[in-house]
């Protein structure tokens, strides 16, 4: 997995061309890899092609580092906020 960058806490991550088992894969480790210096992560999974990516990462990726899911004006993008 390459490397994330992270800018005043956030880090954002496209998978919009992306598999669903890819990058649920893709999520769960960034998540167990992630620094304590991340505290929020962006995931911009689109929605015009489809729900599925959407409802991964809203509903299937776990994590204990997540405190909650955040759903802002743009249904393309989901923030997960992290313990």
């Amino acid at each position: 997995m390459a490397g994330y960058r992270c800018i005043d806490g956030v880090v954002r991550v496209d998978i919009h061309n992306m598999y669903a088992p890819d990058a649920k894969k893709y999520l769960e480790r960034l998540l167990k890899t992630v620094g304590s210096e991340v505290r929020e992560i962006e995931v911009i999974h689109g929605f015009h092609g489809g729900t599925v990516l959407q409802h991964l990462v809203r509903v299937e990726v776990r994590s204990k580092r997540i405190l909650r899911r955040g759903i802002g004006l743009n249904p393309g993008v989901t923030v997960y906020y992290l313990k």
